[in-house]
């Protein structure tokens, strides 16, 4: 069974398969052994960022940390975090009226350093020989050099599996393999509803 480290692109797996679905509450290291029956799986390392506190969804941010406390019960599994960039920006209106501005001023939020932290951690870990194998969950283009570096200078194989119903090409051709995120593997592979830590007994977050 080949050594194999995970990397997960949590956004693009939440906003890829999971946003707007009951599967929310994924056991990554369950899906991943179901995903990969074939791998020895020593790490699972998860890439986000921390949301702000928002007016239109103030839940959000207590939903997130839930989840994050729930990965922290699972030995295979490593957070790493990025972090939110949030400025405004004046941008032209897609029809502008005839007579007034033709521009708006928007905030607009940005998501910085988790493909950057993802990409080192896979070529670090690459060099090293943490691994035989590199599974990549994520559809992010931005990613192609890695793959490449990894699989032609260090020898090391990269399957990537994909969140999206459409893959990005690139990336496809670039990897060992792709495989699809199929809902039955996210809906059998969830963590239970309550669960346990060093601070006590929580649960799901509603509607997950």
């Amino acid at each position: 069974m080949p050594r194999t480290y995970v990397y997960v692109d949590g956004f693009n797996l939440y906003y890829g398969c999971l946003r707007g679905r009951p599967y929310r509450w994924l056991d990554l290291d369950a899906f991943c052994r179901c995903m990969l029956p074939a791998h020895d799986i020593l790490r699972i390392n998860y890439y986000t960022a921390r949301v702000g506190r928002r007016t239109n969804d103030p839940g959000q941010s207590i939903r997130q940390e839930t989840y994050l406390r729930a990965l922290n019960t699972l030995p295979t599994v490593r957070t790493h975090f990025g972090h939110f960039l949030s400025h405004p920006v004046r941008m032209p209106l897609a029809a502008p009226p005839l007579d007034g501005s033709k521009f708006v001023l928007v905030r607009k939020t940005e998501e910085k350093g988790s493909d950057v932290n993802l990409a080192t951690h896979l070529l670090a870990d690459a060099y090293e020989s943490a691994f035989d194998l590199a599974i990549l969950v994520t559809n992010d283009s931005d990613l192609l050099a890695p793959v490449e570096l990894v699989r032609n200078r260090l020898g090391k194989n990269v399957g990537v599996l994909n969140p999206h119903k459409h893959g990005a090409k690139v990336l496809a051709k670039a990897a060992s393999f792709v495989r699809a995120i199929r809902p039955g593997v996210l809906r059998a592979n969830q963590l239970p509803d309550e669960l346990v830590d060093a601070n006590g007994t929580f649960r799901k977050p509603a509607g997950w």
